[in-house]
Formats: structure tokens, sequence, C-alpha cells
């Protein structure tokens, strides 16, 4: 017969983190932890700055999109929702200019709920809100494992995709091939080790995360030759550029292929 743990919530989260600013931002902000929030939210997040200055006020995590540079700010709270925090999230997502706004805290109230709702339905398709509650739990004496739980999210992202797709074969098409691609790449567990999901799109590439903002890896639909092209990106960093180079000969023997090296001179980014 198999003993069954029973599973128990952590209440007190300051348990885990005294401090919202010294402890939980700086643990959300590693590479692990900030891939279970992408996970949760179908984003990948490149981390930019923490306690970021936006007037007298500091945003605690300023970050960007991988792939598509949309500008995300992630504001945390160990404690219920109430109208202040409500009100610098404002703040922050007008001063950072931020596409997409992400509320992590302890428990959401009715009424920010509700605010959260409006926000997704009354700003553009560009504009998206998220409200998350996070929980800690425990069986016996066990590690303390974290989970998010997304409470309000847009939901008018499925239906931009359906208002693009319905009057252009060409993004149905793009869009169905991410969808199958995710499909068949995740169901590698290798892969889906290393990589994070993205959301399917109507763009003709997808971005993957390599744990650095410094780089990633670019997959883009060449319909005409009907093939993919797989890049690695450099973002602004010829020096780093220059340090992979310097690799040419094992990396292509490793790959056992030849690889298309572009420097760029004239341009930030290398390939």
């Amino acid at each position: 017969m198999i003993n069954l743990g029973q599973l128990k919530e952590i209440k007190d989260l300051r348990k885990v983190w005294p401090h919202e600013a010294l402890d939980f931002t700086p643990w959300l902000a590693k590479e692990d932890n900030l891939s279970l929030l992408s996970d949760t939210v179908g984003l990948e997040i490149t981390v930019d700055e923490t306690e970021s200055s936006v007037g007298d006020f500091n945003v605690d995590i300023y970050a960007t999109e991988t792939g598509t540079d949309r500008k995300i700010i992630i504001e945390n709270q160990l404690e219920d929702t109430n109208h202040d925090h409500l009100g610098k999230l404002i703040t922050y997502a007008s001063g950072k200019a931020a596409d997409i706004v992400i509320w992590i805290v302890k428990r959401a109230r009715e009424e920010h709920r509700a605010a959260i709702e409006w926000l997704n339905n009354h700003t553009d398709e560009n504009i998206a809100f998220f409200l998350l509650e996070i929980k800690l739990y425990q069986i016996g004496d066990s590690d303390i494992a974290v989970k998010f739980e997304v409470i309000e999210k847009p939901n008018d992202w499925a239906k931009e995709i359906k208002r693009q797709t319905s009057s252009s074969p060409t993004l149905q098409a793009r869009y169905d091939y991410w969808v199958a691609f995710n499909e068949y790449a995740f169901n590698n567990a290798a892969f889906a080790k290393v990589f994070s999901r993205r959301k399917a799109s109507t763009d003709h590439w997808m971005s993957l995360n390599v744990g650095s903002s410094a780089c990633h890896i670019d997959l883009s639909q060449v319909r005409k030759g009907n093939n993919i092209t797989v890049e690695w990106y450099i973002t602004d960093d010829k020096e780093l550029y220059q340090k992979f180079y310097s690799h040419k000969a094992d990396i292509e023997q490793d790959m056992e292929m030849a690889l298309d090296w572009r420097e760029l001179p004239d341009k930030k980014a290398s390939w």
C-alpha cells in the first residue's frame, strides 16, 4: 500500500520571503523562477532591471518579452491587493510605456479582480493585464513548492488571432504552423526541459529564450522555400559574437554542418 502525504498550503508568504524588494523580487528575477512565471502566463520574459526607477518610485521588475521587445512591468505584493498598489501599477505602466502588466499578490480582492478585468476589456489588443496569486505548498517536511495561479488575464488575445487569420490565408498558415510546432517540439522531453513554450501567433517567426538577455534563438518560416531558418541572435554585443566565432570550427563540427556567420559590423545585432 502506498502512503500518501497530505498537501498543506503555507498561508504566510513572508516565512519564505520576509521582504518584497529584498527577498521576493531577487528570487523571482532568477532564471529558473522567472521561467515558472513565464510558463504560467505564456510569455517568454527577460529581466531588464529590478527596482527600476519611475520618477520617485521603483517598479519591482522591468522586463521584455523575448523576440517581440514588448515591455513588461511586474509588481509584487506579498499581501492582499489594495488601491495603493493598483494606482502604482497604472503609474508604472504609463511611466515605462509598458505593453504587458503583471501583478503578483498573496490574495486578489474581488474589487481589484474586477478592476483588472475592466482594464483588459477597455484597452486595445496590444495591452495586457495579468493578475496572479502566488501559493506555497508542502507535503510533510518536504521542500516548499511555489505555484502561480492566474486570476485575471486578457480575454481578447484569442479573439485577435481569430480576427487576424479570418481574412488572410497566409496568417492562418503561419498560426497553424506554430500550433503544430508547439505540439511536436514540446512532446520531446529534452526540448521541453530546455525551452519554455511560446504561444502560437501569426508572426512568421518565433523566439526561444536561452537564459540571457544578450541573445536568443529565432525560428523563421520561409514559405517560399518551404523551410525554416534557425538563428542565434545576439542583440548588441560584438564581443560575445567574437567569442562564439573563435570556436567556429568546434561548433560546426558538433553540429555537423557549416553555418552562416554574420557579424553585421554596421548594425548592433549579430547572427
